[in-house]
């Protein structure tokens, strides 16, 4: 059957086309300068190639998804879950890898790096020896810890893809959650039934048709989105805590230069705050309307404020490749590179310049 699209949901695609258009190219070039550039290869620049995976999926599935819901198709109901269980999924995957970001500073600056490194150890060797050894009980049992491990000893790339793989598996049973049957099937086919209708309902596909408010506060927002934020907050919040108390240390000849290795954490610690504080922003106010619906079933709610809580929800996706450029050096001069010799074939060669490993950001 044909649907006509009015004006208004014609805007609406249109707007959701440009998100799309944005997000998927910006994030597919976050991850081709992580592949093409070495100096981007620790961890914290795995996981944001993880939420740049997210992001590119939101882009490519999801807003296509959305666009297809807002027509409104008359749907079977566990056609529609299917539909509306992905933007969960991927939302759940963001949120961890954000995480996993914040957990991998406040270790960059925590644990004690070697001398070989330029800072000096400042912390008791026997703790980090007895919470991270030198290697995982999985990974073939401890060894005996001689000094105090670095930040490159314990966040191992094998550890950071665990912990990728761990992010990712999780973000699907809590974002699947619906089709084991925390869903609005038992209402629609009370309806259903009374309307002298049988076997398994079609309905007009809408998100909250389908998923469960009740799931949506009390299991997506109360457990896995709101704690994680205020975790989020709290360790970036002693990240800067950290550094400041490092930077205002009187700094001896003989332990290299810490001043500079701090000075470095610090202005990427805010860079990826901001990430923070943008996914935050674009985030909470759905999850703040979806508890109105819940505790306040019959507040009205004006069409134009739902719909600019999802253009902000999908939004947040093309602004994490925007936020990188302007404010993370290596990720600037790597997108330059990639543009100079793939876009404008004019390859130019390497300079100091194109290796930042070792110059803070502006």
């Amino acid at each position: 059957m044909s649907h006509s699209i009015s004006a208004f949901q014609a805007a609406y695609i249109g707007i959701e086309v440009l998100i799309a258009l944005v997000s998927v190219p910006g994030n597919v070039l976050v991850i081709w300068a992580v592949k093409v550039n070495q100096a981007l290869r620790d961890a914290t620049f795995c996981f944001i190639v993880s939420l740049a995976v997210a992001d590119v999926a939101v882009g490519a599935l999801v807003i296509p998804l959305a666009i297809l819901i807002n027509i409104g198709p008359q749907t079977y109901f566990h056609t529609c879950l299917m539909v509306a269980c992905p933007v969960l999924i991927l939302t759940q995957s963001s949120i961890l890898a954000l995480l996993a970001i914040a957990v991998d500073r406040y270790l960059r600056v925590k644990i004690p790096l070697r001398e070989e490194e330029g800072v000096r150890p400042h912390h008791s060797p026997g703790l980090y020896c007895a919470i991270s050894c030198c290697r995982l009980p999985w990974e073939g049992g401890p060894e005996p810890c001689l000094h105090p491990p670095g930040y490159k000893t314990v966040m191992t790339p094998r550890r950071a893809a665990v912990a990728i793989a761990g992010c990712w598996l999780l973000s699907l049973v809590v974002g699947l959650t619906p089709l084991f049957g925390w869903n609005n099937l038992q209402e629609v086919e009370r309806a259903w039934v009374a309307n002298g209708s049988v076997g398994e309902p079609v309905i007009k596909c809408e998100f909250e048709k389908v998923i469960s408010m009740e799931y949506m506060v009390y299991f997506n927002f109360f457990v896995w989105v709101l704690p994680p934020l205020l975790l989020m907050v709290l360790i970036y919040l002693e990240v800067f805590y950290l550094i400041r108390k490092q930077l205002s240390k009187k700094v001896s000849a003989s332990s290299g230069d810490p001043q500079k290795y701090y000075g470095k954490e610090l202005k990427i610690a805010k860079s990826l705050a901001l990430i923070l504080f943008l996914f935050a922003l674009s985030w909470l106010p759905l999850h703040i309307l979806n508890c109105i619906t819940l505790f306040c079933p019959s507040c009205h709610k004006p069409s134009i404020l739902i719909y600019v809580a999802i253009f902000l929800t999908h939004g947040n996706s093309a602004m994490n490749p925007i936020v990188y450029a302007f404010r993370i050096q290596k990720f600037r001069v790597t997108f330059l590179k990639i543009w100079n010799d793939h876009f404008r074939c004019q390859s130019e060669p390497p300079t100091d310049e194109d290796l930042p490993e070792d110059k803070a950001d502006d």
